[in-house]
């Protein structure tokens, strides 16, 4: 239910000036409880004859049905008198209806005085005595007194209801939907798309005339028009390609901020650019948040994940905004979070990305060996992936499913898909950062890899000719047994993605909260999933070491342990390529073993450099050499 702001009063009291004023600073529709009055009623109040109750009653029935109606739209900003609390108690209707009492108030001789100067209107100014008699001033709601100005009576209502304006800065695919989301939710928000030719030619305007129907959203080709029109102090959200444009944009609009503007970037910057421009907009008396926002087109549009990091102070001021557009998790909570200082809410987006690297590279890996080492379709492999969401719940499987049904001209559309995977950067950045931190990241590493290559086509079109295709015919491999190894390797992906997280927050001092970045990626996010929903639980119970330790993932891992061996052993023997798939079984190997190769490394790096070891009949910490010539 979307908000409706009433407000009430005597008439004068500027109800009708201010209403208009406030549905356009939120984007709201404006309607006025005067024009609901049958013409019998107009006619008696022009005659100077106060209303009562009979007269009241079909205009209060008709106006609650219209609440109910703008509630389940997008809201609106309603002026009514509304004397008695009966009276609000009939607009009300439904106990769903959220609405926000504005109570407008001046002493009986201003009022007057204002009624005597208004011209075409019907109320007779005889009948503002009985108005005030009739006066139940609600013990709820904003109480204005109206002594100012309509500007400023008007800030002080914003100030109440806690509105901030937003100023969107790129109207791409994310722009555009979350401008809609805030605007749809009934936050003010004007937007600004720069002119480059033919190419990129009133596109804010264009945007706003769209929608014009729905909102109002003020729309600017004037860069400094639109800073300068915002109200101090500033919001902006800048939507535009991460790098150098995020750049250009803060260059651009530095001139006409002031101390206590707020930067906000939505995109997929990389974490050493935000901590970058933290500090040099700082220096400025400027804040920046670093925004993670997972979800896609539809995501930003319905309710995406958000990861705010940066200033807390700052975050309070955008907090109502953000939650409200953001997704909601099973509690109706919003999936959003102050994540914590500095970078973190970019650098929590890019592990995240990471993770969906990974879980997008396997799933890809089953559906290739169904298809071609065991020659189902792409409906019976659809068919398949439905019947593993009904545990999983993943949005990424849902998605597979539907893709690999879909046909041109009776042929499936997957195969007319050039196998040319791209990437964005985030996930070869999480690569980065582990090796930074000396984190092993094999699946989300092999994941980035498995793009690369791909993206050798030609080379691989040779490489089949002269090498032959490795294929050993059909791999006779059971559905359950498929699904064992695809769950060990998501969850494995998932820790591992997890452990990178657990150790940027012991170097970055962040104090990341791990159960919360899982509650927010529960929904909205494009690797919200059932397993996320128990990594809650799991990450919230105090457990501060690797996932791979913990109860729960031990017996999920145990229980498949066999399954996962076998299937990914078979598959790599029939010749079907598994990066991700054997790197995730690789590292749990690994990492069940308590011991391994690792001491033959130490002796071959202390026999050619000399760089000493530890020995396993010492105490830890004491390092030893050994000249290898004698």
């Amino acid at each position: 239910m979307n908000t409706i702001y009433i407000l009430m009063g005597v008439s004068g009291v500027g109800k009708t000036t201010l209403g208009k004023m406030l549905a356009e600073e939120l984007c709201l529709s404006f309607y006025d409880a005067d024009e609901y009055h049958s013409d019998a009623n107009k006619k008696k109040m022009n005659a100077g004859l106060p209303l009562n109750d009979y007269d009241r009653e079909s205009w209060l029935q008709s106006l609650s049905v219209a609440i109910r109606n703008w509630s389940n739209s997008n809201g609106a900003v309603l002026a009514c008198s509304a004397l008695k609390e009966k009276y609000r108690r009939k607009l009300i209707s439904s106990p769903s209806v959220n609405v926000e009492w504005i109570y407008l108030y001046e002493n009986f001789e201003t009022i007057a005085k204002r009624i005597k100067l208004r011209k075409s209107h019907f109320f007779d100014p005889t009948l503002l005595k009985s108005q005030f008699e009739t006066l139940e001033v609600p013990g709820y709601g904003i109480h204005i007194k109206v002594e100012d100005t309509p500007e400023n009576s008007l800030k002080k209502i914003m100030k109440k209801i806690n509105k901030p304006r937003i100023g969107l800065i790129g109207l791409g695919v994310m722009g555009k939907s979350l401008a809609l989301n805030i605007a749809g939710k009934g936050y003010p928000v004007s937007v600004y798309n720069r002119q480059e030719g033919d190419k990129e030619k009133d596109i804010a305007k264009s945007f706003a005339s769209s929608h014009d129907k729905d909102f109002r959203i003020p729309a600017y080709d004037d860069l400094k028009k639109f800073i300068l029109e915002l109200e101090s102090p500033r919001n902006i959200l800048i939507m535009v390609k991460a790098g150098s444009a995020v750049d250009a944009v803060i260059k651009n609009i530095l001139p006409y901020l002031e101390e206590g503007d707020v930067i906000l970037d939505g995109g997929n910057s990389h974490f050493k650019d935000t901590e970058r421009r933290i500090a040099e907009l700082q220096k400025k008396g400027l804040e920046y948040i670093g925004i993670g926002i997972s979800g896609g087109e539809e995501g930003a549009l319905k309710g995406p994940s958000i990861m705010p990091g940066g200033s807390e102070k700052a975050y309070k001021r955008i907090k109502p905004v953000l939650e409200a557009i953001a997704a909601k998790d099973k509690n109706g909570n919003a999936c959003c979070s102050y994540i914590g200082t500095g970078s973190s809410g970019h650098y929590i987006k890019m592990v995240h990305n990471g993770i969906e690297y990974g879980e997008m590279q396997l799933i890809a890996e089953f559906y290739y060996f169904m298809r071609f080492y065991q020659k189902r379709s792409p409906e019976e492999i659809s068919d398949i992936f439905s019947e593993w969401n009904v545990s999983e719940e993943s949005y990424l499987l849902e998605i597979t499913s539907h893709i690999l049904k879909r046909k041109e001209n009776e042929e499936y559309f997957i195969d007319k898909i050039l196998d040319v995977a791209g990437q964005k950067g985030t996930g070869g950045w999480t690569t980065n950062s582990a090796l930074e931190l000396g984190v092993a990241l094999d699946t989300i590493t092999a994941s980035v890899m498995a793009r690369n290559i791909s993206g050798l086509k030609l080379q691989k079109e040779k490489a089949s000719e002269l090498y032959g295709e490795w294929n050993t015919g059909l791999v006779d491999m059971s559905e359950k047994d498929l699904f064992a190894a695809y769950k060990s390797a998501s969850i494995i992906n998932h820790s591992i993605g997890f452990e990178l997280l657990r150790m940027a927050s012991k170097e970055y001092q962040w104090k990341l909260e791990l159960s919360e970045i899982a509650r927010i990626w529960t929904n909205g996010c494009i690797i919200r999933s059932s397993f996320m929903e128990e990594l809650v639980e799991i990450l919230g119970s105090k457990n501060e070491g690797h996932l791979l330790l913990s109860s729960d993932v031990i017996d999920h891992l145990n229980k498949r342990k066999k399954q996962f061996t076998t299937t990914i052993s078979k598959s790599l023997e029939a010749g079907c390529p598994m990066p991700v798939s054997s790197a995730a079984l690789n590292y749990f190997l690994n990492f069940i073993r308590g011991n391994s190769s690792a001491n033959i490394i130490q002796a071959q790096r202390d026999y050619f450099g000399a760089h000493t070891y530890e020995r396993t009949d010492k105490p830890r910490g004491e390092f030893f050499h050994t000249n290898w010539d004698n």
